[in-house]
């Protein structure tokens, strides 16, 4: 057997207030049991006892959240998007599985302890900590079975509900774009056509991202100083659920996946390098590793649970790196003289391009409505893949596409856009008295906030050093 450390003895304190709690179960009313167990009897068992001696330190409870969040990697094979923390706590995770009802128990345990250390007046760090291991118990309970409406979903998880739509504003949208792509065949034929048409050769593929990626790193490094040995590899693979993958291996490096089961049109490079490289995902995870992790001495940041209010940050931040990298007409003019001639595509072509993509983002928050109604059954699957070919104006294949990630990510998708809307806001709001957009973004990448955070005030100061 092996020793048990002091965060997993916390845990499993925990796990014991929050059995004389009753039999509540859900996330909302985990924190409530604290009022039970502050009476509990002298009659506990030792490590009741024990833990109510203990002082409920962050750093202990850091080390709690990361071995939770790799038992339900074990039952929940895309909860753990990235871990680079000690390999024995993975080993145990693997020899010593626990069930989901133990994990259920041990979840619930944790959000009393962060609860009853952060007290009134909780830090940045302890504050997250709380919304982590909630969206835990959450995740725990969706494995299990348990159901929960999309906006309830989203709110335990990712601490954001998406606001309800016009679909007026949508279709006012459509007729924009159909005044720019007029012709034969419905608007999603004429846009998927179009775009089809600027599609990077095969053999171009390689070319074409090694120049995105390297302009995206340039760009990100005359802004920020990251670690010399920071790097990432780059794969193309097929039959997966997304278009492009950030994999974090730790040590400052990443692996890059882009889905080529579909072409690969032209903007999409620098989309994909800016999303999932530089300032975006691969950004992201090396300064968290360097200045939370390694720096500040936080452990829980070396898991990154996908199903978690990090994942606004993650989403939101590298959508909004775009349009940072590449502000105003920079990015169509570097995809016009130089990504264009490297595939053998019309230059001339880019102006309409650009104009297209502004106008198809006005449609970027259909994705959330369209899996609000399909995932809270109020459409079937085949009405969810006809409003994405109509308000994505995609082909088929790729609506199907969009739909499988919608059934495999569930309420993730509004990541994606109300995190780069909340990203924007932020950046906004903190790049005043002569702050830069890049330091502002800099001080969001690295400071541990929910969206309610975000959307609720400007942070000044980085995180690290702060409990």
């Amino acid at each position: 057997m092996m020793k048990i450390a002091a965060g997993w003895a916390l845990l499993c304190a925990g796990a014991a207030l929050a059995a004389c709690g009753g039999d509540q179960s859900s996330a909302e009313n985990a924190a409530a049991k604290m009022a039970a167990v502050e009476a509990a009897p002298e009659t506990e068992p030792d490590r009741y006892v024990a833990a109510e001696k203990s002082a409920a330190s962050l750093n202990a409870l850091g080390e709690a959240f990361v071995k939770l969040s790799l038992g339900i990697g074990e039952h929940d094979a895309a909860f753990v998007d990235a871990y680079h923390g000690p390999e024995e706590w993975a080993e145990a995770a693997k020899s010593e599985a626990r069930s989901l009802d133990q994990l259920e128990q041990d979840a619930q345990g944790l959000l009393i302890s962060v609860a009853r250390a952060n007290g009134e007046e909780a830090s940045i760090r302890g504050a997250m900590l709380e919304k982590l291991t909630r969206a835990a118990l959450t995740r725990i309970q969706m494995v299990k079975g348990r159901t929960f409406s999309f906006d309830e979903e989203t709110r335990l998880l990712y601490d954001v509900v998406a606001p309800q739509y016009d679909m007026a504003e949508f279709d006012a949208a459509l007729v924009e774009i159909d005044a720019l792509l007029p012709g034969e065949g419905t608007l999603a034929d004429r846009v998927d056509a179009f775009r089809n048409s600027l599609a990077v050769p095969s053999d171009k593929l390689q070319e074409v991202f090694d120049a995105a990626i390297a302009e995206c790193r340039k760009r990100t490094l005359a802004q920020y100083d990251l670690p010399d040995d920071e790097r990432f590899r780059l794969e193309f693979v097929t039959d997966k659920p997304w278009s492009g993958y950030n994999w974090y291996q730790g040590g400052h490096e990443s692996l890059i996946q882009v889905n080529t089961d579909f072409p690969i049109i032209i903007d999409r490079a620098v989309d994909l390098g800016c999303h999932e490289g530089y300032p975006g995902h691969h950004t992201w995870n090396v300064l968290l590793e360097r200045d939370l992790l390694n720096g500040a001495g936080w452990i829980e940041y070396s898991v990154y649970p996908l199903f978690s209010p990090l994942s606004v940050t993650a989403e939101g931040s590298a959508n909004y790196g775009i349009e940072l990298a590449f502000p105003g007409a920079e990015k169509i003019a570097f995809e016009r003289d130089v990504l264009f001639p490297i595939a053998g595509l019309d230059p001339a072509e880019a102006a309409k391009l650009e104009a297209l993509n502004e106008l198809r983002e006005k449609l970027s928050h259909a994705r959330n409505m369209i899996a609000r109604d399909y995932l809270d059954g109020r459409i079937s699957r085949d009405q969810a893949i006809e409003l994405s070919v109509k308000y994505r104006l995609e082909s088929r294949e790729r609506a199907e596409q969009s739909i499988r990630f919608i059934e495999t990510y569930r309420g993730y998708v509004l990541n994606y856009n109300l995190g780069r809307d909340l990203a924007a806001d932020y950046v906004a709001r903190n790049a005043v008295n002569g702050r830069s957009r890049w330091d502002a973004f800099e001080t969001l990448l690295t400071t541990p906030l929910s969206a309610s955070d975000i959307a609720g005030k400007g942070v000044a100061e980085t995180a690290a050093g702060k409990e």
